[in-house]
């Protein structure tokens, strides 16, 4: 049973919300977007350097700065993690030690020897991620021979053949093209240190088990030895091929499809392939990584991403949850710039859709190859509400396409349809990160939420896609969280769907989500998940309260008619936490990259969704606000 805040609830909320909005809108570029810091981990800030040495421009003044950086990340046991508070990750410490020993540090000094003192505990190098094993093999700082092969000849996979490259997700995809071209070229450049001190002496870690990981532990041994005596014509034609791939992908920023994985791996390949540094898609290439680049008395770190047209989309449907009239200022600028970044031409996604006219939007300022279903949906429920004689034709497009995106199972994935062959995921290079798109419980939500909001909740696609809703709720009455943490996100990303696609309130896929968000409230009122949620289901709706979540929670619970005593604590802890210039603080994730591996602060989430949260709170309960309006 739930205690009843200390607090007046009525007190504040009309306060709180206004301050929100005045804070947001203060943060609304000149040009109509807004965008939150994309915070990750040390990782991107290692990788950036070690991508310098390879290519020869690395600078001391770089390297000061993101060694700054990423000592001061460095916790107490020497060693670092993938998110706040989260388990010390070998490869991230490993990564992370390398860059520091390659700005000046030396192995003696007392956080060297505890970093190096955990990485050994935890079987060296050699028990390291793959990928963080390539970066050491560019250096020769770990041996080639020990790394699983990719071959380029892959290219030449037609799209129905197993583990052609357009099985691969999107970002894997574009990741994987590029590092067929390091696999078969095995560059060993000079890096002016060693790393004896993290090494165990161990043989490194080999797959076990029958089945299609015996299949494929016996394929690479088959493609080492291919390695060794490929067929001259062929592999020349097939680097050719990869390296024409690559440059066709490359977007208008100098990125590959706007996040970190492709871009440097494809700077790397291309450099093997003869790019000079100074060739124009090269000097784009490392130009575009300065808008990715934060400064400030921290450090130099990189996001790994930028999030515009998501935070964008986010923050519109937040200002006019909050009452802020469709033609307000700050929204029209908004929705100029959303259907200034509408996708009007094919992308991958055309390979498995190959009829479906294009339209959509992509998360980044430049990644026109890639629109997902996820940020169009957010932007069809944002440009819906607001007065622009371009709305209407940009939602019809854009609900035509996301409708065609449909997978065969009735569910909607991020970037692909049908990207579900898992055969993929059991090579010995898959030790890391996602690497397949599949349908997820968010992403069809909020298509679904979309649909309905357009008027097609009865359309075959939105029915299919509420069976799949339906079918994948948890037993214990949740929905999984793909890209956010995690079942707090599922299910308050789902409840608002399915009550807009017609399902009551009382049914009892909805009633027993309800009573599950409500069992792991927090005593403080709050909502909150820890990200070892995918790991270790002990962790599954706990974690120390965070405004986004406790924002999710509440969306979710109102969309489904909840009110009372457990919405009333929800709503009063982002009152009580709400910072004196309006916004929160949210130092734990809670985005998610790739479940288990890689996650994501997104500093907008901390604002944007308790300003939904409270904004609906107050339109369906009717709590004083005043004049009725919000400021600004």
């Amino acid at each position: 049973m739930t205690t009843a805040p200390e607090t007046p609830l009525a007190s504040g909320v009309e306060q709180t919300l206004g301050a929100a909005c005045d804070h947001l809108l203060a943060l609304q570029s000149p040009q109509g977007w807004w965008k939150g810091e994309l915070q990750t981990n040390v990782t991107m800030d290692a990788e950036d350097l070690l991508l310098r040495q390879f290519l020869g421009i690395r600078t001391e003044e770089d390297t000061a700065e993101a060694a700054r950086w990423i000592r001061s990340q460095q916790r107490e046991d020497g060693t670092w993690a993938n998110f706040h508070g989260g388990p010390a990750d070998l490869s991230t410490t490993v990564e992370a030690y390398a860059a520091l020993r390659l700005a000046g540090d030396p192995a003696d000094a007392a956080h060297m020897k505890v970093a190096a003192a955990f990485v050994r505990e935890s079987g060296g190098i050699e028990s390291s991620r793959v990928f963080t094993r390539i970066w050491l093999a560019l250096f020769g700082k770990w041996s080639w021979d020990d790394l699983p092969v990719l071959p380029p000849e892959m290219m030449f996979l037609p799209s129905w053949f197993p583990l052609n490259v357009y099985d691969w997700a999107c970002w894997a995809r574009q990741t994987i093209v590029p590092l067929t071209i390091v696999s078969a070229r095995r560059p060993v450049r000079p890096l002016p240190i060693d790393l004896p001190e993290l090494c165990t002496g161990r043989a490194p870690r080999r797959a076990r088990g029958g089945g299609w990981d015996a299949a494929f532990t016996a394929l690479d041994h088959v493609l080492h030895r291919y390695q060794r005596r490929p067929i001259p014509g062929l592999r020349h034609a097939a680097i050719r091929r990869a390296a024409d791939w690559i440059v066709a992908r490359q977007e208008p920023d100098g990125s590959w499809g706007g996040i970190q994985p492709p871009w440097v791996y494809s700077l790397i390949a291309l450099n093997l392939c003869g790019y000079g540094i100074d060739h124009p898609v090269m000097v784009k290439g490392v130009r575009g990584l300065d808008r990715f680049t934060i400064r400030d008395e921290g450090g130099r770190r990189l996001e790994a991403c930028q999030s515009p047209v998501w935070d964008t989309a986010l923050a519109v449907n937040a200002l006019l949850d909050a009452g802020h009239p469709g033609d307000h200022p700050a929204i029209s600028r908004a929705a100029e710039w959303l259907l200034d970044e509408e996708i009007r031409g094919p992308g991958d996604w055309s390979v498995r859709r190959p009829s479906l006219p294009p339209g959509g939007w992509a998360f980044e300022f430049d990644n026109d190859g890639y629109p997902d279903t996820d940020d169009t949906a957010e932007v069809v429920l944002a440009l819906r509400r607001v007065s622009h004689p371009g709305a209407r034709p940009a939602i019809d497009r854009a609900m035509r396409w996301m409708s065609g995106m449909v997978s065969r199972d009735g569910g909607f994935a991020a970037f692909d349809a049908d990207n579900t062959r898992e055969l993929c995921t059991r090579l010995p290079f898959c030790d890391f990160g996602a690497v397949i798109d599949p349908p997820s419980a968010d992403v069809t939500a909020h298509v679904v939420e979309a649909l309905a909001a357009e008027g097609r909740a009865a359309s075959p696609v939105a029915r299919r896609a509420v069976v799949w809703l339906l079918k994948a709720q948890e037993p214990d009455g949740s929905w999984f969280g793909r890209w956010g943490a995690n079942h707090v996100y599922g299910t308050g990303a789902v409840l608002p769907a399915l009550m807009a696609a017609g399902v009551r309130p009382d049914a009892p896929c909805a009633r027993r989500a309800v009573t599950w968000l409500t069992r792991h409230q927090n005593a403080d009122g709050g909502w909150g998940e820890d990200l070892r949620s995918y790991a270790d289901p002990a962790w599954i709706g706990r974690g120390e309260s965070t405004p986004s979540q406790t924002a999710w929670a509440l969306i979710g619970l109102l969309a489904a008619g909840e009110a009372g005593t457990t919405v009333d604590r929800g709503v009063d802890w982002l009152v009580r936490e709400q910072r004196s210039d309006g916004t929160w603080d949210e130092a734990f994730f809670t985005g998610t990259g790739f479940p288990g591996d890689f996650y994501i602060n997104y500093h907008l989430y901390r604002l944007v969704f308790p300003i939904s949260a409270l904004g609906r709170y107050i339109s369906l309960h009717g709590v004083p606000a005043g004049d009725g309006q919000v400021t600004s």
